[in-house]
C-alpha cells in the first residue's frame, strides 16, 4: 500500500476526530501516540488510550465502502468496535468503548464520585 495514501487517510482521520470530538472527552481517553500504519491492509491511524473501560491501542482504518472500521488492541486480542462508522460518529463510538460506556446514567454517576475525591483530596 502507498505510504502517501496512508498517511493521508491518517491525518484526515485524526482531523475528523479532533474535529468533531470534545477536547475533554478525548483527554479523558488519556490518548498518546498517533500514528499512521496500514491495518488489515487498510489505511489507518493508531494511537493509544488510558481509559476507564479499556486501555490499549484505537485503530481508526478506513475500508473500501468509504466508512471507518473502529477497532481495539491490547495484549488479549484485537476487536472490532464497528465497521461502519462515518466520520462525525468517531468520537462517540470512541468514548462508549474506552470510557464512558452505554449507560450514560452509571457514566455521570462515575464522573460524581470521581470529582468527590478530587474535593475531598483537597480538603
Amino acid at each position: 500500500m502507498d505510504k502517501d495514501f496512508i498517511l493521508r487517510i491518517a491525518q484526515t482521520a485524526r482531523e475528523q476526530l479532533l474535529a468533531g470530538t470534545p477536547m475533554q472527552v478525548m483527554m479523558s481517553w488519556g490518548v498518546t501516540d498517533f500514528a499512521a500504519m496500514e491495518f488489515k491492509g487498510m489505511a489507518a491511524l493508531r494511537f493509544h488510550v488510558n481509559g476507564r473501560l479499556f486501555k490499549g491501542y484505537v485503530v481508526i482504518a478506513y475500508n473500501a465502502s468509504d466508512y471507518y472500521e473502529v477497532y481495539l488492541l491490547n495484549r488479549d486480542g484485537v476487536s472490532c468496535v464497528h465497521n461502519e462508522v462515518y466520520c462525525d460518529e468517531l468520537g462517540t463510538t470512541i468514548d462508549e468503548a474506552v470510557e464512558s460506556g452505554t449507560d450514560k446514567e452509571e457514566y455521570d454517576r462515575y464522573c460524581e464520585a470521581q470529582l468527590n475525591l478530587l474535593i475531598a483530596e483537597q480538603d
